[in-house]
């Protein structure tokens, strides 16, 4: 039957308050208006909607079944205006992100702190893994992005590659820190810490030292840049990191310089390639694209 939704409330209204004159200032119209979608609608359904009972419209045994349906429609509709208003001005929602482990623990609360101060109504899952998880996750739909490294590309993914400067990391006082920029024969008295072997990134670091014919000083192997960062700052040796990382250990002391040949890491931001497109979520990209963008440096020619 083609009810109209204003029929629905004015239903609603009488049926909650007793009074057409009630129903009418609940909606912000006249007497006369809910009057006549009373009688529209009651035409309609073909039976009686309110009898009166001492001055009180009550709803007839055929309308309280009626009633039940129409709140559950009309609360649907409620739900969905608060949903659009959410999607509109981006208060709601939640966003469930994965990532590498040092992303968790430095960069991304930061963002996510400026990035709900502004969205009370946002929440947000944070879940740091190895990128093989997050690979999974996202093609799986369990996450709605993840930010990653060492990805070659999959048909399930959409994918933003950023390519991140890369810098020497020293411990405080160390006597390379006079020197404006750092290269491998600087460092061929070192004991590096460096990202594991099967790593794309210390491919990269080890042919620079392998062109330079210095020999690299491995120390310790790590998985992430933050750790290489702690163990420089405690004095333990020498690194080639991301600018980024380096950044946020800055305030522990180390020295950071520039590193030549100019190497770069290449982070990759991931989302599925179906499913629902959240302005949230694209919101929460640009957010983190914007905190990035000092760092980035220009993708490396293809070989």
């Amino acid at each position: 039957m083609p009810f109209k939704i204003r029929q629905l409330e004015a239903f609603r209204a009488i049926a909650d308050s007793g009074s057409v004159t009630k129903a009418a200032a609940r909606l912000g119209v006249s007497q006369p208006a809910v009057s006549r979608l009373m009688t529209d609608f009651s035409r309609e359904v073909g039976f009686e909607l309110f009898h009166r009972r001492l001055g009180v419209l009550k709803p007839t045994s055929d309308a309280r079944y009626l009633l039940s349906e129409v709140k559950r429609v009309l609360d649907g509709l409620d739900h969905l205006d608060d949903l659009h208003r959410d999607i509109t001005e981006r208060t709601g929602g939640h966003i469930r992100i994965a990532c590498l482990p040092g992303f968790a623990t430095s960069l991304l609360p930061k963002v996510m702190v400026q990035f709900l101060q502004d969205r009370p109504g946002v929440t947000v899952t944070l879940e740091p893994d190895r990128p093989e998880r997050i690979l999974e996750w996202i093609i799986g739909q369990q996450y709605d992005c993840g930010i990653t490294d060492g990805f070659i590309g999959h048909p399930a993914t959409e994918s933003q590659d950023l390519h991140v400067r890369t810098v020497c990391i020293l411990p405080k006082g160390h006597p390379l820190q006079s020197k404006a920029m750092i290269t491998p024969e600087d460092l061929a008295q070192e004991k590096m810490i460096h990202t594991r072997r099967d790593s794309r990134f210390f491919y990269h670091v080890a042919k620079a030292f392998s062109d330079a014919k210095t020999p690299l000083n491995s120390l310790v192997e790590v998985r992430q840049f933050t750790t290489a960062c702690t163990m420089v700052a405690a004095g333990m040796g020498a690194s080639i990191v991301s600018a980024l990382d380096a950044e946020e250990y800055r305030s522990t002391g180390i020295v950071v310089r520039p590193f030549l040949p100019e190497i770069t890491h290449k982070i990759t931001i991931l989302r599925p390639a179906s499913g629902a497109r959240s302005p949230v979520v694209l919101d929460f990209i640009d957010s983190f694209l914007d905190s990035v963008r000092p760092f980035l440096a220009k993708p490396p020619r293809p070989h």
